[in-house]
């Protein structure tokens, strides 16, 4: 059912502009997710010569977006990798350890106590005691009151976590090299493997683990999840020799008691663990104070208040500090963060190059300004500036550059549309050299937080679009994590939880969504789907999903679409082409209302066809089935109130 609009609204639509597009019909692509050579992707494309933020926000919640003036939407039962729309209520929003983390993460730098050198350097400092021997060793013999302590850790609290983090990085890093070194060794069999993860143990976990010393500091559980890969890897190994599916077995039905003892047993031999030493015990795998620490009677220290590392030995009673000699006073950075309206800036267009080339591998001609101003900066979004009603946000409705400054160094820009309704995150790129801050995840939280803040002004603005989400690439699904996120359903345009959405995309990447009641024990099927429905959706959506890049943001890849412009296909099968509509597909709508524009001269399709000769009946038929599908594309209020351009081509 079509969104009605209120006569306020309504109004404030029409003085806002008015969107011109030039429909493009379907079109096909090489897919940008599963690296298909074929063409695969298919999509409805738009070129919008002016759009306004009303009907950019109503064509996302439709399943559109839009790459620089260019809009497409993925046709999406046809398409090898469906995309779903997803958003997230802002006010709504928890967010998670990892994601809590990246915030503090950046507090840090920008207090100063957290050293990228030092985290990429750790191994060396390791090696001569600068981390890992301040994390177990005392200061001096100088023993000192527990008041003078207390001051002194907490004034270091910041500072030790840095290091604390510094420290679980390494030792993670030196489990993954040992399970590497297993498979090629062939002591494990050859699957891919997770990463591994360290944990402090904590003095009320200590408590609880009685047999064990009291000298305990880490513990990973990495072996139990490697002897579940085992288990399910097993089932798998197929086309090989009855000797290999023998040796494979024996490694498969590793405990994971005995992948601890092989892992522990490694890591021991490689002796680079500066002041700890390695056990394995009941599966896990435990670092523990090295033995020659607590000989030469120096006591371990108490990292920080948090209890991170347990006080032990002669000098429990009165704990110790951090041995930081050599840590220069604290240089605290400053985090500047500007929006501006999307225009063209010398100093963006070099950090892109930068990004493009380090982080996506683009070969510097193929990283061209023009490219990246139709990309990132050309926008069809008509401007609407402050109203000052709570009906527009201070900065403004359209297309911005969300611009992120250290120092006065520009570090990352974010290329976002705020429309009525919400900030739709397009693009992010930033600068690699600070890939440890996880500027993707950051500036995710930031334009969280942006929507919350102007939610004030603008009560209408509350939700937070990530682009697209593609649940059969696993690079796309961490928008997910931002919880609780909703997807759109391809056939209804009705909002979805996606923790309701995600059992039924385990079973098949296309479902219609809004039919969730009736999937929960099954598989979305054309049978399952109201008839009407389910023809009209068939030749209705049809576009492309556009390449997101990489791990921690939503970004999209500038689309390289190929066929005619026309409304017809050239690549389809002659049978596509030649489909004729069905009375269901050319009564969708009533198309006599949609406005066009024939070689400048304006007016209605209803008018147009009592002006046409007789003799150019066959083309006003073939116009009318191009402006059906249209309208089912965009929505039959859409194709009402945008103008649509013809081009004299259409009637040679």
């Amino acid at each position: 059912m079509a969104k009605k609009i209120g006569r306020n609204e309504a109004s404030s639509s029409r003085s806002r502009g008015e969107s011109v597009v030039l429909d493009h019909g379907r079109r096909r692509s090489s897919c940008g997710y599963c690296k298909s050579k074929a063409p695969t992707s298919i999509t409805h494309g738009l070129s919008a010569y002016s759009l306004t933020v009303d009907d950019y926000q109503d064509l996302l919640d439709r399943g559109w977006r839009r790459s620089g003036s260019f809009l497409y939407k993925p046709e999406m039962e046809k398409t090898c990798c469906p995309s779903y729309t997803i958003r997230l209520k802002a006010e709504d929003f928890v967010p998670s350890k990892e994601q809590a983390r990246v915030s503090k993460r950046m507090q840090r730098y920008l207090d100063g106590q957290f050293d990228a050198k030092k985290s990429d350097h750790v191994k060396d400092e390791l090696n001569s005691s600068n981390v890992l021997g301040s994390l177990v060793r005392n200061k001096s013999s100088n023993e000192m009151d527990e008041k003078s302590v207390a001051q002194e850790s907490s004034a270091k609290n910041s500072n030790d976590q840095s290091k604390l983090e510094e420290c679980i990085h390494y030792l993670s890093t030196k489990i993954d090299s040992s399970m590497r070194a297993c498979i090629t060794s062939g002591e494990f069999p050859p699957v891919q493997l997770p990463k591994a993860t360290v944990r402090k143990v904590t003095p009320q976990a200590k408590k609880k683990l009685t047999e064990i010393s009291g000298d305990l500091l880490y513990t990973s559980s990495i072996s139990f999840q490697i002897a579940a890969i085992f288990r399910r890897s097993q089932s798998e190994e197929n086309d090989l020799s009855p000797s290999e599916v023998s040796r494979n077995s024996q490694l498969f039905e590793l405990s994971p008691k005995a992948i601890a003892e092989k892992l522990a047993c490694l890591l021991d031999q490689q002796g680079e663990l500066s002041g700890l030493s390695i056990k394995a015990c009941n599966g896990y795998l435990n670092f523990y104070l090295s033995t020659t620490e607590t000989a030469s009677g120096k006591a371990p220290v108490t990292v920080n208040s948090s209890g991170e590392a347990p006080v032990t030995g002669a000098n429990a009673k009165r704990g110790g500090i951090l041995n930081n000699h050599a840590v220069p006073p604290h240089k605290r950075r400053r985090l500047e963060i500007h929006l501006k309206r999307s225009s063209f800036d010398p100093e963006e267009y070099a950090l892109y190059r930068k990004y493009q080339m380090r982080v996506h591998n683009d070969k510097p001609n193929e990283v061209l300004e023009n490219s990246y101003k139709r990309f990132l900066v050309e926008t069809p979004l008509i401007y609407v500036p402050p109203s000052g009603d709570n009906t527009v946000p201070p900065c403004g409705y359209g297309s911005f550059h969300q611009q992120y400054v250290i120092d006065g160094k520009l570090v990352a820009v974010g290329v976002v549309d705020i429309l009525p309704r919400c900030l739709s995150s397009k693009y992010l790129f930033w600068d690699p050299d600070l890939a440890f801050l996880s500027l993707g995840k950051y500036s995710a939280l930031q334009e969280i937080d942006w929507v919350k803040e102007n939610q004030v002004h603008c009560p209408r603005l509350q939700y937070y679009y990530l682009g697209y989400y593609i649940h059969s690439c696993s690079k796309m699904r961490y928008k997910a994590s931002y919880h609780p996120s909703e997807l759109l359903c391809p056939l209804r345009f009705q909002w979805v939880p996606f923790d309701i959405a995600r059992p039924l995309l385990d079973k098949k990447t296309y479902v219609v969504l809004s039919d969730f009641p009736t999937l929960q024990n099954g598989v979305s099927t054309p049978s399952q789907i109201p008839e009407k429905a389910f023809e009209q959706h068939c030749t209705e959506s049809s576009q492309n999903k556009q390449h997101e890049a990489l791990s921690d943001s939503d970004e999209e890849m500038e689309p390289d679409f190929e066929g005619s412009d026309t409304g017809i296909d050239e690549n389809s099968s002659p049978e596509e082409n030649n489909h004729v509509a069905s009375a269901d597909e050319l009564t969708v709508g009533d198309v006599g209302n949609i406005k066009i524009d024939l070689n400048e001269t304006r007016l209605k399709f209803k008018d147009l066809q009592q002006r046409v000769h007789p003799s150019q009946k066959s083309l006003i038929d073939s116009l009318e089935q191009q402006l059906q599908k249209y309208a089912r594309a965009v929505g039959s209020e859409l194709a009402d109130r945008m103008l649509k351009l013809l081009s004299f081509r259409h009637w040679q």
